[in-house]
């Protein structure tokens, strides 16, 4: 079973993509992950993707593609793969279907956490971090047992610059032009599961699954 996991920043994706991994017993493809492996074995496609990043530009589709196709072609993806990060174009998402169409395969499901703008500005905006020690907390959330002080090292907490809230909702306006395209993509094949991505943990992996299942059946 093939899943792609999508969803804007401070959602908890990443949170949800590795419990339905773990649950359908599936690998979890992150591209993160695919870039940190490629550059740190010196791969041709890690110097090639290497090259733009020190250039400041994005990497090609070109280039991600073929990362991924790598790695959907290892043996523990024969038969299914949990997608994070990928597709982010619809010209990402139109290669993984021919790539898959190919193998007799398809994209089974696409989970869509849906979380307002202003939701995520307050995940995002309210997070705090210690500088020294490393620790993170929320205003909301998790605050600190004294405002802005770290509690295990007592010192100062700081927002970090990706954090404040002109650079979040720049960053929620470039997943909404990206992101759109390929829900509509999918939503056209039946395959789209919209799931509210706001609430507990627990609750949202719950209406994750059941959707899923609905699918397997």
């Amino acid at each position: 079973m093939f899943i792609v996991i999508l969803g804007p920043p401070g959602a908890g994706k990443g949170t949800q993509a590795a419990r339905i991994a773990r649950s359908l017993r599936i690998p979890q493809v992150a591209t993160g992950d695919m870039f940190r492996k490629h550059l740190g074995e010196g791969t041709e496609l890690g110097w090639l993707a290497r090259s733009f990043m020190d250039a400041g530009a994005l990497v090609p589709d070109e280039v991600v593609c073929e990362m991924v196709q790598d790695r959907l072609q290892e043996p523990d993806c024969a038969e299914g793969a949990l997608l994070d990060g990928f597709p982010r174009s619809l010209a990402q998402s139109e290669f993984l279907d021919r790539m898959l169409a190919e193998r007799g395969q398809r994209v089974d499901r696409v989970v869509s956490l849906v979380v307002p703008d202003e939701e995520v500005v307050s995940r995002m905006g309210g997070r705090r971090t210690c500088l020294s020690c490393g620790a993170t907390y929320h205003v909301r959330f998790s605050p600190p047992k004294v405002e802005g002080v770290c509690d295990r090292c007592g010192q100062p907490l700081v927002q970090r610059p990706d954090d404040r809230e002109d650079t979040v909702r720049a960053r929620l306006a470039t997943y909404h032009r990206q992101t759109s395209p390929i829900v509509e993509h999918y939503r056209q094949g039946g395959v789209v599961l919209d799931v509210d991505g706001v609430g507990s943990i627990d609750a949202i992996s719950e209406a994750i699954a059941r959707g899923i299942e609905a699918v397997r059946r």
